[in-house]
């Protein structure tokens, strides 16, 4: 009992949160005792999508200007009465498969950082009362970069880790984590329809992979509620790859 209730009593803000790897986050933390707030665009039905499960409420919110960000955690943190845990991800991607020569890649940096540092800026009040505050970021799907993209990859990889370890030397004292999940080839819906057109990149993906496989959501999950917890109270700064381990980088 009391494992599967790790995080009663925490509330959890989740970001973008209607399939995929922010869907199977959600569905995690609740069935180890948080309540959630998953939140996503307004396509998305993420407000049906939870309406019949207990203690996960979905919430519209814009996610692609960072000055609406405030509004959403503002709005967020009065839903669930505070905010404990931060689960911040973005529904980011290019028209098409991102390069290690495509300039795609800087635009897309630019705008997950200002998305991240305005939820963290207008979270961050709300995370200084918990007693158990967390932030986890989630790195971009390895499906949105082509076969001859790896170094791209691993330059977004880099960027995040930057990002990351920059907020958690601001929240130390607080005793707030902040940490990032790097996931690799990942069958979330994007990537579902990415390798149904793309066989040779699915191929290449597992081939990559020491895993031999594709991962799931899920498997993005689970780390993410050890970052959660207060299993990783002393971890702070540093990422973890979901990726079955890689072949070469």
């Amino acid at each position: 009992m009391g494992e599967a209730l790790r995080l009663y009593g925490l509330n959890a803000l989740v970001i973008n949160a209607a399939d995929g790897i922010g869907e199977a986050v959600a569905r995690t933390l609740r069935k180890h005792g948080a309540q959630v707030l998953a939140v996503d665009v307004n396509v998305s039905g993420v407000e049906q999508h939870f309406k019949s499960i207990k203690g996960i409420d979905g919430m519209v919110a814009d996610l692609r200007d960072p000055a609406r960000q405030a509004a959403m955690v503002t709005a967020a943190a009065g839903k669930l009465g505070g905010i404990d845990i931060l689960v911040c991800d973005y529904p980011l991607r290019g028209a098409e498969l991102i390069t290690d020569s495509s300039a795609t890649l800087e635009e897309l940096l630019r705008k997950r950082a200002e998305l991240t540092l305005a939820v963290y800026q207008a979270s961050l009040k709300h995370l200084k009362k918990s007693p158990a505050g967390r932030i986890i970021n989630i790195g971009f799907l390895r499906s949105l970069f082509a076969i001859d993209g790896a170094e791209a990859f691993l330059r977004s990889e880099r960027d995040l880790a930057a990002i990351t370890r920059a907020l958690a030397a601001e929240t130390g004292e607080f005793g707030i984590t902040v940490n990032y999940v790097q996931p690799g080839a990942i069958m979330a819906p994007a990537s579902r329809d990415v390798f149904q057109r793309n066989r040779e990149l699915r191929d290449h993906c597992i081939a990559q992979s020491a895993a031999r496989r594709l991962g799931e959501p899920v498997d993005v999950a689970k780390v993410v509620l050890f970052l959660a917890s207060d299993d990783s109270m002393f971890v702070s700064g540093t990422g973890i790859r979901v990726d079955g381990g890689r072949t070469a980088d």
